[in-house]
């Protein structure tokens, strides 16, 4: 696509996001990864496709709420930079709801996943017990679903209410559905941006709150007899920083997608790679600190679970993420130049996006089989999930503008301040 001539043609091409390629590839994916785990689930080894199916699903809510998040931070601060590309981080929310349904999807193999099912912990007395942990966690995804959706509703309504005269069909009754009685005023703005600093707060504490307890559930119960407070930590912002590569990718996408050089430019880059370099060097840290704690303490409950994933058939894996998540990232971004080169700055991006799942992978696999599983099941249901989020992600980009013109003329403003 040509580049832009003015900010009205940014504006309108955001307003007209081409989403098809999204779709359709999400839709090949979808189909094949559903077919995939159809055939799995009823082969020989059930379990082998439900283990991947709890990877995948934490993997990618986090990453969708994740990215929601960073726009909430966005708020909190009253960053202005972000203006050009907080609408694809935005984007993930159209995932969780796909989530809600897929967490009922997850329980229904539970019996495949979770030990403490067949094998009672009484130490951890009513805390694991099914019904107690499904309506914990089904509340949990449901709260913090339920505050992004109005979060990003609200961050839309400024938007919508410029583009609905000029909408048509579904799309039109959509816009006028969320404008509501917004009329464009200053005094409605006012209220909308009240009500979006209060949000904002508010769903960041849901977040940090209940993705934790998601954690505890349904990963670190994987090993009942094990436990770690800074484990939720661990993974909400493990999940935020796979919010913030998604961001990353996204960025370079849409702005080759629709000429956006003019909105999006080194400064965006240069921002947004100085917080994926920042988040790296805190999941380190994260790291050092589970690792060091259990070291010292050296508690017969508490190191199988961290040298198992250390030596032994998991310690190729092990290093993979030390290395894609940290290493490569650290090194690679630690560069101006790499951060506002846009084929560096998405290959460190894609690196640490791929090194995040397999962190997970290795979070919780090694908690139900002794080696590591790799072949076409755990492929084809990856990629099932990969083409869910980009059909979630595709049918936001083709309903609502993927550029918010308030936001961008704040950047602009800024950058030429």
């Amino acid at each position: 696509m040509t580049a832009i001539t003015s900010h009205q043609d940014a504006y309108r091409r955001g307003a007209m996001a081409p989403a098809g390629g999204l779709l359709a590839v999400g839709g090949i994916l979808a189909v094949v990864g559903l077919g995939l785990f159809v055939v799995q689930v009823l082969g020989d080894e059930p379990a082998r496709a439900w283990r991947m199916f709890l990877v995948n699903f934490m993997f990618f809510t986090g990453l969708a709420t994740g990215a929601v998040i960073f726009a909430a931070t966005q708020k909190i601060t009253t960053a202005v930079w972000s203006g050009p590309v907080i609408r694809f981080a935005e984007a993930g929310v159209a995932f969780l709801p796909v989530a809600l349904v897929l967490f009922l999807v997850l329980w229904a193999g539970r019996d495949h996943l979770f030990p403490w099912i067949e094998h009672p912990t009484p130490v951890r007395g009513a805390w694991l017990t099914v019904s107690w942990v499904f309506w914990r966690d089904l509340v949990s995804l449901v709260v913090v679903s339920a505050v992004a959706v109005v979060f990003v509703w609200n961050e839309l309504k400024p938007d919508v209410v410029a583009l609905k005269e000029h909408a048509t069909g579904w799309r039109r009754g959509l816009y006028e559905r969320i404008a509501g009685d917004f009329d464009g005023s200053a005094e409605h703005l006012a209220v909308v941006e009240r009500r979006l600093r209060r949000l904002a707060p508010l769903l960041c504490v849901l977040y940090a709150y209940l993705f934790s307890i998601l954690a505890f559930d349904l990963m670190m119960s994987l090993s009942p007899y094990w436990y770690s407070t800074l484990y939720g930590a661990y993974y909400f912002m493990g999940a935020f920083l796979t919010g913030l590569t998604m961001l990353a990718l996204m960025t370079v996408y849409w702005r080759g997608r629709l000429g956006l050089g003019l909105l999006i430019g080194t400064q965006q880059f240069h921002d947004l790679g100085k917080l994926i370099f920042g988040f790296t060097v805190f999941w380190a840290y994260l790291t050092y600190s589970h690792v060091l704690v259990i070291w010292y303490g050296n508690l017969p409950e508490e190191t199988p679970w961290l040298f198992f994933r250390m030596f032994g058939e998991w310690q190729p894996v092990a290093i993979l993420v030390l290395l894609m998540v940290f290493a490569i990232p650290f090194w690679g971004l630690i560069w101006v130049k790499a951060k506002v080169t846009p084929a560096t700055f998405t290959l460190f991006a894609l690196i640490s996006f791929a090194g995040m799942w397999l962190e997970r992978y290795l979070q919780i696999q090694p908690s139900l089989v002794a080696a590591p599983p790799a072949g076409l099941p755990e492929l084809g249901i990856s990629l099932g999930f990969i083409g869910l989020f980009l059909l979630a992600y595709g049918l936001f980009a083709r309903a609502f503008p993927m550029v918010s013109p308030r936001l961008a003329e704040q950047a602009l403003a800024l950058a030429h301040h």
